[in-house]
């Protein structure tokens, strides 16, 4: 339909293996869905944890904005070089001192699509409170569309968001935990909503990693250098369409398996 706007959002992409299988299903996915916006979260992309200028290059080309997380630090290379990553987003509510666009304004289909990203805070590092961050974006920002991307750790602090933004943006969609929910759905004032839109990368290991050093940290308490897993490559994500007054009106999971 010409009067809706179509948006792919893939989850956390893990390391390699997320590379490889992001790489390989999005240009199907774009033709098979007629995305008019592609929205990816890549802040683990370097080795499960942070972003190199390689990696950002690798995948720059592939979507229209990069959002982030906790991890976005994680590589020095990325505080130093981060303003030269046209598509990359930090998260909106840690220090404004720190470099990086806190949020992008596209023009699709001659409307205006706000993406940006709000880190949590209930059993995570202290940061800005994300609920009056984002309030006090909404209130200088113009534009129909509004997509956020809410990496928060706990299940109710994100459902929190969801009714807190219900009717005032037009998506809003949980990252960070890596395991995708089955709770996706429209809320009651036409704001598209998931707790958690899942990870791109291994479901063979732990939350994309390999689950030998994983249980070792976890058992027995001793630091491990956690590699990422390479088998059982999963892509996952949603679509959500919306008309062009940020309206949504549908919200579909995306499972992608890649035969090894």
């Amino acid at each position: 339909m010409p009067d809706e706007l179509k948006i792919l959002f893939i989850g956390d992409i893990v390391g390699k293996p997320g590379r490889k299988v992001f790489s390989y299903f999005i240009p199907s996915l774009i033709e098979e869905y007629k995305t008019d916006l592609v929205i990816v979260n890549m802040e683990n992309i370097a080795g499960g944890f942070g972003i190199t200028v390689k990696t950002y290059g690798e995948l720059e080309n592939l979507a229209d904005v990069f959002t982030s997380g906790n991890h976005v630090w994680d590589k020095k290379e990325t505080l130093e070089n981060i303003d030269d990553m046209q598509k990359l987003l930090r998260p909106l509510n840690v220090h404004p001192s720190l470099p990086g666009r806190k949020y992008k304004i596209l023009k699709v289909k001659g409307v205006r699509v706000l993406v940006t990203s709000l880190l949590g805070r209930v059993f995570m590092k202290p940061v800005d409170d994300p609920f009056q961050t984002i309030d006090n974006l909404l209130q200088k920002i113009e534009a129909e569309v509004k997509i956020i991307d809410f990496h928060a750790e706990a299940t109710s602090e994100k459902e929190a968001m969801g009714w807190y933004l219900n009717g005032r943006v037009t998506a809003v969609i949980g990252t960070h935990t890596h395991v995708q929910t089955a709770d996706e759905h429209i809320l009651s004032k036409d704001t598209a909503y998931i707790t958690d839109v899942g990870m791109t990368g291994s479901l063979d290991g732990i939350l994309g990693f390999r689950k030998e050093e994983v249980i070792e940290k976890i058992v027995y308490g001793i630091p491990k250098r956690l590699e990422t897993c390479k088998t059982n490559l999963h892509l996952n994500g949603v679509f959500i369409k919306c008309n062009l007054e940020g309206k949504a009106h549908s919200i579909e999971r995306i499972d992608e398996t890649m035969e090894d």
